[in-house]
């Protein structure tokens, strides 16, 4: 549990916007398994939307990397996992903003997904047929993350009363899951949580900075708008094509793909000043 200070003097974290869309749709799933889940219909959804690395990758059950997520197997498993994105999870949200916050906790789930994934079909204490859930993947990457950034606050170990800074607290919580991956570690995947882990890692030290207003979401816009300005290119390309071989006459566009007007041309030799709209 965070604290202000040296005074001790428990300050609980708010429910920010995203940590609250997280709790609530990992209760839901929670709630609704519990309630109405048999036997068959919770073999269904850990089959089908767990995950599953041979599904995944021979099926290509792709959804699989982020549904398996919000699946919990019993109370503890839950409560815990909440806890942890309630807890850390709306500090980072206050700081970095809910995007970003988003971004990382994805990128923890995603990456403890395909660390399972490759770690089973290497024979590494994983069986490739076996699901795996839960948001623990996530969870990891927040808290390495707070360690990372947050090294300094200093966190109250609950039920035990005395104070440890958060970098060593993720330190102890690496070693911890690291022997338990060596052992087997019954049913839990710690081999997921050292992924999330090391996606938390990974994205706190080479995402971006917050300053320069750049994230995930806005390199795959820009990837998607530079995609339509290919095709609107080649798309006029064709045109022009079509227009000498079918009408016997020749229209230009410019570099963008934008019909340039006949008076407009600058081979004509009109100073080349350019009309249309540009993307």
């Amino acid at each position: 549990m965070p604290l202000r200070g040296r005074e001790m003097t428990l300050s609980f974290p708010p429910f920010t916007r995203a940590v609250v869309w997280l709790l609530a749709i990992n209760t839901a799933v929670f709630l609704a398994l519990s309630a109405f889940g048999t036997r068959s219909v919770i073999n269904w959804v850990y089959l089908n939307l767990g995950l599953v690395p041979s599904q995944t990758v021979f099926h290509f059950a792709i959804w699989q990397i982020v549904t398996y997520s919000f699946i919990h197997a019993g109370f503890w498993h839950w409560f815990g996992n909440m806890l942890g994105i309630w807890m850390f999870g709306s500090t980072f949200e206050s700081s970095w903003g809910t995007r970003r916050f988003l971004e990382l906790f994805f990128t923890g789930v995603v990456g403890a997904a395909l660390t399972t994934i490759v770690l089973s079909f290497a024979h590494i204490l994983i069986n490739p047929d076996v699901p795996t859930v839960g948001a623990s993947g996530g969870v990891f990457a927040i808290l390495m993350a707070f360690g990372l950034v947050f090294g300094e606050n200093e966190i109250m170990m609950i039920p035990f009363p005395f104070l440890i800074k958060a970098k060593y607290f993720v330190l102890i919580l690496i070693v911890v899951t690291v022997a338990f991956a060596i052992s087997g570690g019954g049913s839990t995947a710690y081999l997921a949580h050292l992924g999330g882990l090391l996606f938390g890692y990974l994205y706190v030290k080479f995402a971006p900075a917050k300053r320069k207003q750049f994230s995930l979401s806005e390199w795959w816009y820009g990837l998607n708008n530079s995609y339509y300005r290919w095709k609107r290119r080649r798309a006029a390309k064709k045109f022009e094509v079509y227009m000498r071989q079918h009408e016997g006459r020749d229209v230009h566009f410019d570099e963008h793909g934008n019909y340039i007007p006949p008076d407009d041309d600058p081979r004509k030799g009109n100073g080349g000043s350019k009309s249309g709209w540009v993307n």
